[in-house]
């Protein structure tokens, strides 16, 4: 894919904002707006200040999308279950990279550990949330349901 001109040094394949918009279907102004909300970061930016994005960036929006999509996350629970991952894979590449101190691999693990479990609380929360409401709905469809069949019968009744 071309961007449009020079490769800044350390940057393969990138693409403009625009690129990245109409690859995935948002435009310019969600792609700022995620930046300003700390959702998104452009890899790298031109001279000129035009925003360029790696490839890593471009999986982060089809994060984000998932997490939008298929769990129903508002922007702010993204922030949240996207902060908590980017430090579960600060702390596993450190855990990583230190393969010489088994203290502080360790301690890395225990880190690792407990990002881990803050956003299965998250996440946990969340599922019980949609879970209360899926149950609500299901009370009330049951409600309607004994609601008709009772006028159903009254109207039997009357016809008789």
């Amino acid at each position: 894919m071309s961007t449009g001109g020079p490769t800044p040094a350390g940057e393969s394949s990138t693409l403009r904002i625009g690129e990245v918009a109409k690859s995935t279907g948002l435009t310019t102004r969600t792609l700022r707006y995620w930046e300003q909300l700390g959702l998104l970061a452009p890899s790298s930016h031109r001279d000129s200040g035009e925003r360029l994005y790696n490839a890593s960036a471009i999986e982060r929006v089809g994060r984000i999308r998932e997490l939008q999509d298929l769990l129903g996350f508002s922007l702010a629970e993204v922030k949240v279950v996207l902060d908590a991952e980017d430090d579960l894979d600060r702390v596993r590449s450190d855990y990583r990279a230190n393969k010489t101190d088994p203290r502080r691999r360790r301690d890395l693990l225990v880190d690792l550990i407990a990002a881990n479990d803050t956003l299965l609380e998250r996440l946990d929360d969340t599922v019980g949330r949609i879970q209360a409401f899926r149950d609500e709905r299901a009370a009330t469809g049951k409600r309607m349901r004994k609601t008709l069949r009772e006028l159903d019968a009254e109207q039997g009744a009357s016809t008789r």
